[in-house]
């Protein structure tokens, strides 16, 4: 069965979320995934939250220089997940437009955080999609 890209989206978001509640090493994240009989994901899912993990004190800079309400620390965990997933997705993958990036998070927001936490991650999105941040990708793209 093929995977889309939302739903790998949607499976990196999950098991980075957990990464966030858990110190223990992504593999054994991976392996107590696998055992929740509802929960699919594959390599493409698995490698996606390696690199936002690899990527996390980046991600998170670059959360602090959006986010004008709350610290990175006092952001709460599902909000954190989606944002450096979109950040991730918008800095680093060449494959998915930024907008894409921006409004699949959004959409992942709306399913899984509160309604003020929605306009909190498409605010603070919002913002880092008119930064140098975003245009330095678009001028690597070209």
């Amino acid at each position: 069965m093929s995977t889309s890209r939302r739903q790998v989206r949607e499976a990196a978001f999950l098991l980075s979320f957990e990464k966030l509640f858990r110190d223990d090493p992504l593999d054994v994240i991976f392996e107590s995934a696998k055992e929740v009989d509802d929960f699919d994901f594959n390599d493409e899912a698995k490698q996606l939250v390696r690199n936002i993990c690899d990527n996390a004190d980046k991600l998170d800079e670059i959360i602090a220089e959006f986010s004008d309400k709350r610290a990175v620390s006092r952001i709460p965990k599902v909000n954190l997940a989606l944002l450096r997933l979109a950040i991730y997705e918008s800095m680093f993958d060449e494959r998915v437009p930024v907008n894409v990036a921006i409004s699949e998070a959004v959409k992942l927001a709306q399913a899984y955080a509160l309604d003020s936490d929605v306009s909190f991650v498409n605010g603070v999105l919002g913002s880092f999609s008119k930064s140098e941040h975003v245009k330095d990708k678009a001028e690597d793209t070209q």
